[in-house]
């Protein structure tokens, strides 16, 4: 059975679900310092390993459409990282997020991917808006977010301790805005 994801691709990169043979591709992402250093900090294998089978596989089946998904390059079949398409931590809101190896960074993986997946959850899910957020010092990803479509909201601020000490940048965008000029 085809899964709404299945046509998750670009011209370069395709997603796929993650399984739980996956667990070394998603310790790796998440034990390098410099991934993580905007992302909560690194992590531990068995801190992974939860994450890969409670947030990750459950809520494939929680949230049909939804997730977080290993990023795969198309001419190669490498996974590159990951991006999702999931609810904020505790919120209602459905944010697009990305994180990609350091090998991987400056290729513009993360926005051409972004633009896939925003596409996709106004698009196919019908989603009315879409955020994002991100550490208000990581300026390469707020990048990545203006030149997907995004606009930061200078005056919206998330708390996530658990994410990043302090508040994050708040990015958005509605559905037929976003739509009306997608990059």
């Amino acid at each position: 059975m085809r899964r709404p994801t299945d046509s998750l691709t670009t011209e370069r990169l395709a997603l796929r679900r993650f399984t739980t043979d996956d667990l070394d591709l998603l310790v790796r992402l998440h034990t390098d310092i410099r991934v993580m250093r905007h992302a909560g900090g690194v992590q531990t294998r068995e801190q992974s390993q939860e994450l890969l089978t409670t947030r990750f596989l459950a809520y494939y089946e929680q949230h049909p459409g939804l997730g977080v998904w290993a990023t795969l390059e198309r001419s190669t079949g490498d996974c590159v990282g990951l991006h999702l398409l999931n609810h904020v931590r505790g919120e209602s809101f459905i944010q697009v997020g990305y994180l990609l190896y350091p090998e991987y960074w400056g290729r513009g993986y993360a926005t051409e991917m972004a633009v896939r997946v925003l596409r996709y959850g106004f698009e196919t899910l019908g989603l009315p808006q879409i955020v994002a957020i991100t550490a208000l010092e990581n300026t390469a990803s707020q990048r990545v977010l203006r030149k997907a479509g995004l606009l930061r909201q200078p005056d919206r601020h998330l708390a996530d301790p658990a994410y990043q000490p302090g508040p994050l940048a708040w990015f958005e965008r509605d559905a037929a805005d976003w739509l009306a000029s997608a990059p």
